[in-house]
């Protein structure tokens, strides 16, 4: 690359890390106060579990069409785009707070869940694509950003709520940030190739059309989603269970749950911002296996450990084997950055899916052998996983 070639990409780099980070500052900040959401709505836990639901199935119809819509618009026009969507959504819910709208929430919560889900596959694209070009595997540090953004919006939620600050406030300086970001940020995003082509003849448009299409046939495609879905369920369940299966199956306390999940999320983000070094040095497919056995050895130690400090041990593993796969599958599916925006958009949908349809399904389990024990059935869809690295093997341009 030139100078100015690298000083571009360089600042997209930056661009893609604040919006990544951004990401999981908005969704932790929603995700801190739903509490608050029950108490201020007077609903009970199934019934929040409804209006979350909202949030998965705006995601879900957002996400297999992302690729479609970066290859029309571009992946800054996109981003922008998600951001204004996800700021209207979180404006409505504040307003459907302070008006006591049950329906206006659920309206609300499902034009989030689209935004968000654009902004997800947006984010990964840009990623790919900054990665492609500067030649060195960067995508875990992406998404680090996205757990340390999650983390301080985490914090902001429970410092705002213990100061007393009203939810419907906090929400409208969430879709504020939210557009400001997205808006900034966009700004110094990398042309992407299929929107540079201004689909003004129809063969071509249709052919982009085609190819999202065929992305969803494509076996290898296919194999990098089965590699995904392991990783994203082996995180969705920690996320979801290790402090609950703490202190319902092991017998701890409530601030060792908490701890065990802190040690979880810190393994993963450290293990996020190094591991594009790791990576380059061993390649993506040494590194899958490897993860995927820390992710089985870690969970036997977490459920059969019994001591306190085998079971920490079993969570930092289990955070360390979860860290990068997802990372890797993106890289994977971009390989071609012709073919990019659709194949990712296919991976990511397959990772969001088992990411909110496995943790609900263990609980289901845990209610039949007790969720510590229910979360071992995470080993067959990681063991999988490693059987199915060598798909993310890089490969040259089809």
């Amino acid at each position: 690359m030139t100078s100015v070639d690298t000083r571009t990409t360089r600042a997209a780099a930056t661009a893609t890390f604040v919006v990544f980070g951004g990401n999981g500052l908005v969704f932790a900040s929603w995700a801190a106060r739903i509490p608050a959401v029950t108490e201020t709505l007077g609903l009970s836990s199934g019934q929040m579990g409804v209006f979350l639901l909202c949030i998965a199935v705006g995601s879900l119809l957002a996400l297999p069409s992302a690729g479609w819509v970066v290859g029309r618009i571009g992946t800054a026009s996109t981003l922008r785009g998600a951001g204004l969507v996800a700021a209207a959504a979180m404006a409505g819910v504040a307003v459907s707070l302070w008006t006591g709208s049950l329906v206006g929430l659920g309206a609300s919560l499902f034009v989030y869940g689209i935004g968000i889900g654009l902004w997800d596959v947006v984010q990964n694209i840009e990623g790919a694509d900054v990665e492609h070009r500067l030649g060195r595997t960067i995508m875990p540090q992406f998404h680090a950003a996205f757990s340390a953004g999650a983390f301080v919006g985490a914090l902001i939620g429970a410092g705002l709520a213990g100061l007393g600050v009203g939810l419907p406030a906090h929400l409208l300086a969430v879709a504020v940030l939210a557009l400001l970001l997205t808006l900034t940020a966009s700004r110094f995003f990398l042309p992407h190739a299929a929107s540079q082509q201004k689909a003004d003849a129809a063969p071509e448009g249709e052919k982009r059309d085609a190819a999202g299409r065929i992305a969803w046939l494509e076996p290898r495609t296919l194999l990098i989603g089965g590699i995904v879905l392991g990783a994203t369920l082996a995180e969705g369940a920690g996320n979801d269970w290790i402090a609950k299966a703490a202190v319902d199956g092991l017998g701890t306390s409530e601030p060792v749950g908490a701890l065990l999940f802190a040690l979880f999320v810190a393994a993963m983000t450290v293990m996020r911002f190094v591991g594009g070094g790791v990576i380059d040095r061993f390649g993506r497919v040494a590194v899958l296996r490897a993860s995927m056995a820390a992710v089985v050895a870690g969970l036997a130690l977490f459920v059969f450990g019994g001591h306190a400090i085998v079971v920490g041990a079993g969570a930092v593993l289990w955070g360390v084997g979860a860290a990068l796969a997802f990372p890797i599958g993106i890289s994977a599916a971009a390989d071609d950055p012709a073919r990019a925006a659709a194949r990712v958009s296919v991976v990511s949908t397959i990772g969001y899916l088992a990411f909110l349809a496995g943790p609900p399904l263990l609980g289901f389990v845990g209610d039949l052998v007790g969720i510590h024990r229910a979360l071992l059935v995470i080993c067959a869809p990681a063991l999988l996983a490693l059987l199915l690295a060598g798909a993310a093997r890089p490969v040259q341009k089809q």
